[in-house]
């Protein structure tokens, strides 16, 4: 067998190293451009859910809920105020739409009366707080599947509060303190009240938390001086919860992509009896918005902000 001469072997070695740097070179920079595309996919949005306040009209946000799942959005924010917090820390700490649903159909009003005589309000709220501790399994808010905000109002100094840690039922029996029906909730030696004085609709709190895309429910309603409010205590809750906030909706919902309006203004505060109807209106008003939803939706990952990284959350 002839022998190679060693300047040809030599030269045979020197050619195979460079190909193997070429070969490597290539591969480096394949790889480099593969990474390149998966940086350049759009993410998804998150979206939030923003539940204003309105007593048992608050039964509606779980028909908004019910139709968002089955239409394939599930919020990865929710935020509430007043009954849009008592439905929302349910839904928050891992409740399905159905779950909602039963709960609402067996709600009876001995579940949250706790009547006492003070100045300050004829209504406890111990029994709510329990209530809700009970339906969220006593899991503390910051332990939820999903991230969860209750708006209250300080009574000190009239600032929004956003809890987005801690005991649930007592954040949304802040959240849900009345002024002058409920005894202000106490937390931490300060005291709370209803977060409908100062963000009826807690579109800013879910912005600060880092959405995307706000989707707020609108189940408030002008009063319109057509019922006895003096009638009953009820009555006059209702009423209050109708004044409460007005002024302020505007601006939190011009921060909201999508606004859902269930025709709700017919249901009275305590009206547990008419959950089931409060919750067809909600599936109805959201269903008349998913074409504004999925634009929405396909909006943003044409955008810019589709190709960045999510925003961070303000706390």
């Amino acid at each position: 067998m002839p022998q190679i001469p060693y300047h040809e072997m030599l030269l045979t070695m020197t050619k195979f190293r460079h190909l193997s740097f070429l070969l490597g070179f290539c591969t480096m920079l394949l790889g480099c451009t593969t990474a390149e595309k998966i940086q350049k996919q759009p993410r998804e949005p998150i979206i939030a859910l923003a539940l204003g306040g309105g007593g048992a009209k608050g039964f509606a946000h779980i028909g908004v809920i019910k139709v968002l799942e089955s239409h394939g959005i599930k919020p990865k924010i929710v935020t509430g105020t007043s009954a849009g917090s008592f439905v929302g820390s349910i839904y928050a700490s891992g409740k399905t739409p159905y779950q909602l649903q039963q709960i609402a159909y067996q709600l009876k009003e001995s579940d949250l009366r706790d009547l006492t005589f003070s100045r300050q309000g004829f209504l406890i709220g111990q029994k709510l707080q329990d209530y809700i501790n009970a339906q969220v399994d006593n899991k503390p808010i910051q332990q939820f599947p999903i991230r969860f905000a209750a708006v209250a109002t300080r009574l000190d100094n009239g600032q929004k509060v956003d809890f987005i840690r801690g005991n649930t039922g007592q954040a949304v029996r802040a959240s849900c303190s009345i002024p002058n029906v409920f005894i202000p909730a106490r937390i931490g030696g300060v005291d709370y009240v209803d977060g409908g004085l100062v963000s009826p609709i807690p579109v800013k709190t879910a912005k600060d938390m880092g959405a995307d895309i706000v989707i707020a429910v609108d189940i408030s309603a002008r009063p319109t001086g057509t019922k006895n409010t003096a009638s009953n205590m009820w009555g006059l809750l209702d009423q209050t919860i109708n004044i409460m906030g007005q002024q302020s909706i505007q601006d939190e919902l011009k921060y909201a992509n999508i606004v859902i309006r269930p025709r709700v203004d017919h249901i009275g505060v305590m009206d547990l009896n008419v959950a089931n109807q409060a919750i067809i209106e909600g599936e109805k008003a959201t269903q008349s918005q998913l074409k504004q939803i999925d634009a929405a939706i396909a909006q943003f990952k044409h955008s810019p902000a589709a190709y960045m990284p999510a925003p961070k959350a303000k706390f």
